[in-house]
C-alpha cells in the first residue's frame, strides 16, 4: 500500500515519540518546513514530559493516532532516541489502514516504521528527523523531495563511497533500520516478515551510542532469529567518521556467512547523508556495480 505523495503547501504532522521535544528547539525545525513550502501541524503532546523523560506511552501514541487520523495531515514526521517500542500496543493501526498517509522517521523510529509496515501493509520511510530541517542539507533535501514529493527516485542515489563487502546482486523488500530497534523487534507481532519473500536488509548504526561489539551483538541477535535466511542482500550505512575496520570485518563475515552480497556505505545514518530507504518496497541490491535500484 503506498499512500498519496506530498504537494507544496501540504500539512506535516511533527510528533516526538521517543524523545522530549522544546519549544525552542522545535521552533527552528518548524521554521526550516515551512520555509520548504509546507505547513506545520505540532501534536497536542508534543512538548510533553509527563515521565520526566518521556511523555506517557498513550500521549505519544496519542499523537501519531490523531496525526493519522487528521486529513489534513499528509506526512507524519518524528525522530529518534529512545522509547518508541513502548508506544506500539497503543497504535491505531486500523486507523492508519483506512487513512494511509506518509511516515518518514530514522534511528529510534525504526521500530513504530516497521510495525505500521507490518500491521498495514503501508510503506513507510526511513532515513530523516525533522531536526534535519534546523540545517538542511541539500542531498537530505533532494532525497526528501524524490521520494515524498517527485516520488521519482528510481535508484539509489549515492552521496558517499561504497565499499563492497561480498559482491554480488540481491533482490527483495527493503526491510531494516537502526541494529537495536530492528534486533528488539524482530518476531514480535509488531516486525512479522513473510517467510514467502526476500528481503534487502538495510542497517546502521553510531559509534557515540553502539561499539562494535555491541552491533555485532545485533546482528548475532537478528541471525538467530532466522531472518537471515530470507536476506538477499545487505546494506549498512554510516556507523563513524572514520572508517572502522573491525565493522568492515563482521560485515564481511555476515555476507560470506550467508553468501549474500554486502555493501557499506555513509549515504543514510547519523552522518551528514541523509538518504531516504522505503520500508516495504522492492529493490535490487548489486555490490559488483555498487549500486541499488528501487523496483517500487
Amino acid at each position: 500500500m503506498l499512500a498519496e505523495k506530498l504537494k507544496p503547501g501540504d500539512t506535516i504532522g511533527i510528533i516526538s515519540p521517543s524523545h522530549v521535544a522544546t519549544m525552542e528547539g522545535y521552533a527552528e525545525i518548524i521554521s526550516g518546513i515551512e520555509a520548504k513550502g509546507f505547513k506545520v501541524k505540532a501534536g497536542r503532546n508534543l512538548y510533553k514530559d509527563t515521565y520526566g523523560y518521556l511523555a506517557s506511552e498513550a500521549e505519544r501514541a496519542g499523537d501519531l493516532n490523531e496525526m493519522a487520523a487528521d486529513a489534513e495531515v499528509k506526512l507524519i514526521f518524528f525522530g529518534g532516541g529512545y522509547g518508541s517500542i513502548e508506544v506500539l500496543p497503543y497504535i491505531d493501526y486500523e486507523i492508519i489502514k483506512r487513512n494511509p498517509k506518509l511516515f518518514l522517521s530514522y534511528s529510534d523510529g525504526t521500530s513504530i516504521l516497521n510495525a505500521i509496515h507490518t500491521k498495514t501493509g503501508l510503506i513507510t520511510y526511513y532515513g530523516q528527523s525533522p531536526g534535519h530541517f534546523r540545517d538542511l542539507k541539500e542531498y537530505t533535501f533532494e532525497q526528501f523531495s524524490s521520494h515524498l514529493v517527485r516520488r521519482d527516485a528510481f535508484c539509489f542515489v549515492s552521496n558517499s563511497k561504497w565499499y563492497s563487502l561480498k559482491e554480488g546482486i540481491g533482490e527483495g523488500t527493503l526491510i531494516g533500520g537502526y541494529t537495536w530497534n530492528f534486533a528488539l523487534s524482530i518476531n514480535t507481532p509488531y516486525l512479522q516478515l513473510d517467510r514467502s519473500k526476500k528481503y534487502i536488509l538495510f542497517m546502521e548504526d553510531f559509534e557515540a551510542f553502539s561499539s562494535v561489539a555491541a552491533v555485532s551483538s545485533y546482528l548475532a541477535c537478528i541471525e538467530q532469529s532466522g531472518f537471515m535466511e530470507y536476506v538477499s542482500g545487505v546494506l549498512f550505512g554510516n556507523y563513524s567518521d572514520t572508517l572502522s575496520e573491525q565493522l568492515l570485518n563482521r560485515l564481511r563475515r555476515l555476507g560470506e556467512k550467508y553468501d549474500i552480497p554486502v555493501a557499506y556505505c555513509d549515504d543514510f545514518g547519523h552522518g551528514e547523508n541523509h538518504a531516504i530507504l522505503p520500508v516495504g518496497g522492492r529493490a535490487v541490491l548489486n555490490t559488483e556495480k555498487n549500486s541499488m535500484r528501487f523496483l517500487d
